[in-house]
């Protein structure tokens, strides 16, 4: 694997790839000795990982570490030599080449600069047309015209390779070795902070749709019921949960987790602690949908509630004054009410000569007159402010409750605002730039928006910070974060706090001394290539992976698998499809539509899909069909069993391949 890059998250990709899939790795760098620059640590075992994700640590295993076969769950020894870090300015052809793309499996090219990532992706494919490119960019529309250029680029050098012949067509239809994928770091992590401002947690995968999680689940005391959550994962072994009890206790002598167990299994683990699967969503209260959206503004909307009364006590009044004139003068009801229409507006004759019934009513109306015109200027001057204001920001609502505020809306706050409104959770923006990327959006999305400094005094107040949830503080300043944490939890000490923090030892000495002061309140600090390193890990493993959960001392994998052409899947129930310890379904993607149907009724083609449906609502005796999607945990055995019983190329292609 190489990894190119200038910043943090290149350091933190090659560590991941290093230390959870166990991969060689070469970090090309514009310079290895900035001291802003965050080392790579020395090589971690899967139990540090898995003891972090967990937050549990056994003195017993801690004091005899795994072998290295055991390290990555696979037989698969970690590498010896620690990452190679070749020094270069520019991803150029020559630095391409010194850091062995040409034999590469995978790229990533994680630069700040978007077009310097661009070039550097198109002088790759040149040089090796069969390498993964994982790539970094911003702009997702530039993103999907740059993925279908470089697989095409890829797909044609295939066949020019191999003269056009069978196996090079082979070649050219396996593309999920041969694949380009570009993703934005904000993209990858707005899902792990809002999975933070809603469950507390980051260790999330977004797939299909959904947010999913693992956690560790303690015994049960027999006769009482679990919680099984999606799926077990995984039966940890009886010493894992005591560490008092003597190694070889466990499942019949075997210290190592038990990894995606059938059900049989599960119900007869009794005592045994579970690592198991769940979802994260949000329970609160949701944003109330606006009424006639896209219709035009509704009369709430328009004029004030007292603006509203008073139009209605005047209509109340001429109605009243020509049922009157009605019964008084004895004229027909229509009449009646036009000739009170007429004193109303003051445009008729003076009721000389006239009864004194008449006299009286014509004074009442001119009476109602004077009394509309202030309220008919009041509605012009409120319809014209209402439509003036249309596209200004919002003040947070007086009510409002159990809101998340989010503070920044640059790259990664923008994401993170377009995820929360699209789960319906009730945010609250705070920005200082009112020409901000997400100001725009939150503009758009009619979301609160409270435009000042947050180290000025009453900002977080105006945001309603006292009745708040949970604070996201993702401004580029770490100073601004801190100082805006602090102050939230001196208003409500038991507030969720989530900091954006570049700094690694800043960000522990912050969590440490924010969980002393407070330990009543949820404290998380992340930096966005901590929580973006893990996708853009399984993007260079290739397009079907999406995450990894470490489990002990062993690895489970999430990954995404076509139905089609697949014969382990393709026409299979989702119970068949069951290997327990190496592979399990977690949901299947079913929007897309049945082959039978007409080409009218399919989708347009940039329809988003619709979030995948879990097992459980599915049942076991669902048929996979050819254009469904899978979502599925394996470990490397199983989803290399996976792909082995599909029919590839063979001959020269493989033999190039080999090459």
């Amino acid at each position: 694997m190489v990894v190119c890059g200038d910043d943090a998250l290149a350091h933190r990709l090659a560590a991941e790839l290093r230390d959870v899939y166990g991969e060689r790795v070469t970090l090309v760098v514009p310079s290895a000795r900035e001291p802003h620059r965050p080392r790579i640590p020395p090589p971690a075992r899967a139990l540090d990982r898995a003891t972090a994700l967990l937050g549990r640590v056994s003195a017993a295993v801690a004091r005899t570490p795994p072998p290295p076969s055991e390290a990555l769950g696979d037989g698969t020894e970690p590498p010896e030599e620690a990452v190679r870090i070749l020094e270069a300015a520019q991803p150029d052809d020559r630095a391409l080449a010194e850091a062995g793309v040409a034999e590469a499996g995978a790229l990533a090219l994680v630069y700040d600069d978007d077009e310097l990532n661009i070039h550097a992706a198109l002088r790759a494919r040149r040089l090796n047309p069969r390498l993964r490119l994982v790539i970094r960019l911003y702009n997702r529309k530039l993103g999907q015209h740059l993925e279908e250029l470089l697989d095409q680029a890829a797909a044609v050098a295939a066949l020019d390779s191999d003269g056009g012949g069978d196996t090079g067509a082979a070649d050219a239809a396996d593309a999920s070795d041969v694949s380009t994928t570009v993703l934005s770091d904000a993209d990858t992590v707005a899902p792990a902070l809002v999975a933070t401002a809603v469950a507390g947690t980051s260790k999330v995968i977004e797939a299909d749709g959904l947010l999913l999680r693992a956690v560790e689940r303690m015994p049960v005391p027999p006769g009482r019921p679990g919680d099984p959550g999606l799926c077990t994962l995984a039966l940890l072994p009886a010493a894992a949960n005591d560490p008092g009890q003597e190694p070889g206790s466990g499942h019949g002598g075997d210290e190592r987790p038990l990894l995606l167990p059938d059900d049989a299994a599960v119900a007869g683990a009794a005592g045994c602690g579970t690592v198991v699967l769940e979802t994260v969503s949000y329970t609160g209260r949701p944003v109330r949908p606006e009424r006639l959206r896209g219709r035009g503004a509704p009369l709430a909307s328009l004029f004030s509630r007292r603006l509203r009364w008073s139009l209605a006590g005047v209509v109340g009044a001429v109605l009243a004054l020509a049922v009157a004139s009605w019964l008084t003068t004895g004229l027909d009801p229509v009449h009646g009410a036009y000739l009170t229409l007429l004193d109303l507006f003051a445009i008729n004759d003076p009721a000389l000569g006239q009864p004194l019934p008449r006299k009286i009513l014509q004074l009442l109306s001119g009476l109602t007159g004077l009394l509309l015109l202030p309220v008919l200027v009041a509605a012009a001057f409120e319809g014209l402010g209402t439509f003036r204001s249309a596209s200004a920001l919002r003040r947070p609502p007086r009510g409002l409750s159990g809101h998340v505020v989010l503070l920044g809306l640059g790259k990664v706050g923008t994401r993170v605002l377009a995820r929360l409104h699209e789960m319906g959770i009730p945010v609250v923006c705070i920005e200082a730039d009112p020409e901000a990327r997400g100001i725009a959006l939150a503009r758009r999305l009619r979301v609160p928006t409270v435009l000042g400094d947050v180290t000025q005094e009453g900002v977080l107040e105006a945001a309603m910070i006292g009745r708040a949830a949970s604070l996201l503080a993702l401004s580029s300043a770490d100073t601004t974060n801190l100082e805006a944490a602090l102050y939230a939890r001196s208003v409500t000490p038991g507030l969720r706090v989530t900091l954006r923090l570049f700094d690694d030892r800043f960000a522990t000495a912050v969590y440490r001394t924010l969980r002393a002061a407070h330990p009543g309140a949820l404290t998380r600090s992340r930096s966005t290539s901590f929580l973006a390193a893990p996708a853009f890990a399984g993007a260079m493993m290739g397009r079907q992976i999406l995450g990894a959960i470490p489990v002990e001392r062993r690895v489970l994998l999430v990954a995404r698998v076509g139905v089609r052409g697949n014969p382990a899947l393709e026409g299979r129930t989702v119970a068949e499809v069951l290997r327990p310890g190496r592979l399990r379904v977690l949901a299947v993607d079913t929007s897309a539509p049945d082959e039978a149907q007409p080409p009218a009724a399919a989708p347009p083609p940039d329809t988003e899909r619709e979030p995948a449906r879990l097992v459980h609502e599915l049942g076991d005796d669902y048929v996979l069909r050819p254009q469904d999607r899978v979502l599925l945990a394996a470990t490397r055995q199983g989803l290399g069993d996976l792909h082995v019983r599909r029919p590839r190329a063979t001959g020269a292609a493989a033999a190039s391949r080999q090459g």
